[in-house]
């Protein structure tokens, strides 16, 4: 048959011409998940030391703000371990029923996270609350400090993250929840030094409810980007209605249908679409001149084309009908359930 004889031919050259590509990709990536890595590690060698010497201090001034703020950055320190254990994982070879190996893992950490923010967020809302009705004592100095000492950790915590990739949704999961971990240290140290100065003690829960603002901000954030991926979404600011119009105005293309774009995880996206050719063009250059598009226009480095001629599993009485029905969005013998709008290049193109 001329589907599967042209489909199988394809799938021998692009395999070939992807496996090369996939090579030299896998090696800076790799490069690039080891620098990732030291970098996560670092920020968390600072946050667990930290954390440590806050609950010493802690315990020794008899302070419950300085230790609920210790289990804070035990948040932070297991945000960064998921998002570490989740790099391994991500890095494991596809083998078995997973395709596409474990690099989701990734995108599951990143939603983690996101929930982890809601959640403390809406903790640390009930508390400020309460604070707001029935304001605490006035802190002490070395509430005070010991916040200082934080902001100073946090940012050197919040930098190293930073120089790790912050495109991919498993880093920035964690480079979030350091972020609001600092803003919430200096959140304590401007309430402590108005509480110390002023008196006005309701100052510490006006600044949680900030802060608060902030975590839900971040958190939601996570769970909608990491909800894309999931729900096998087009790569944000990647509109397919406009992709599969621009491939349709390729040369001898006479239809593009069941046109998919998704992400395998953050920062690979991934194509598949049907692509038929008019009955006398040249099915292996119209493929290459696709997929040169693809990479070039759309960095979409991983598609996978499938390319028939017009009507070549169909009778002529099929080539009749689908003449007689030019607005008919399926043609006959190659997708009879197609997914998603059908392209087809425009008068002047074709």
């Amino acid at each position: 048959m001329g589907t599967s004889h042209g489909h199988g031919h394809h799938g021998r050259e692009h395999d070939h011409g992807h496996e090369h590509g996939d090579d030299a990709h896998g090696h800076s990536h790799g490069v690039a998940a080891d620098a990732d890595r030291r970098w996560l590690t670092i920020a968390l060698t600072l946050i667990v030391g930290y954390m440590g010497a806050e609950v010493v201090v802690g315990v020794v001034a008899r302070s419950l703000a300085l230790l609920s703020d210790a289990a804070h950055m035990l948040t932070d320190a297991a945000s960064i371990v998921l998002a570490l254990v989740a790099m391994r994982l991500a890095a494991r070879p596809a083998r078995g029923g997973y395709t596409y190996g474990l690099k989701r893992a990734e995108i599951l950490s990143a939603q983690a996270n996101g929930l982890t923010l809601l959640l403390l967020g809406l903790w640390l809302a009930w508390e400020a609350v309460q604070r707001l009705i029935s304001p605490p004592e006035v802190t002490g100095g070395l509430v005070v400090i010991t916040a200082v000492v934080g902001i100073l950790v946090n940012v050197v915590a919040a930098w190293c993250i930073a120089k790790a990739n912050r495109s991919s949704l498993n880093v920035e999961g964690a480079y979030q929840h350091i972020l609001t971990d600092l803003y919430g240290f200096v959140a304590t140290a401007v309430s402590g030094v108005v509480v110390l100065v002023t008196g006005f003690a309701r100052a510490d829960a006006i600044a949680t409810l900030v802060v608060v603002a902030l975590m839900l901000k971040a958190g939601t954030g996570l769970i909608r980007a990491s909800g894309r991926v999931f729900l096998e979404a087009a790569p944000a600011g990647l509109d397919p209605d406009a992709l599969g119009d621009r491939l349709a105005a390729v040369p001898q293309v006479v239809e593009i249908h069941d046109l998919h774009v998704w992400q395998i995880t953050s920062g690979q996206p991934a194509l598949s679409a049907h692509v038929l050719v008019a009955p006398a063009g040249d099915c292996h250059a119209v493929r290459r001149a696709l997929q040169t598009l693809l990479r070039e226009e759309y960095g979409l480095t991983h598609a996978t084309l499938q390319v028939d001629h017009l009507g070549e599993d169909d009778t002529h009485e099929d080539l009749l009908q689908i003449t007689a029905r030019a607005g008919h969005p399926v043609t006959a013998g190659h997708c009879e359930d197609a997914h998603g709008p059908v392209h087809r290049p425009g008068p002047h193109e074709h």
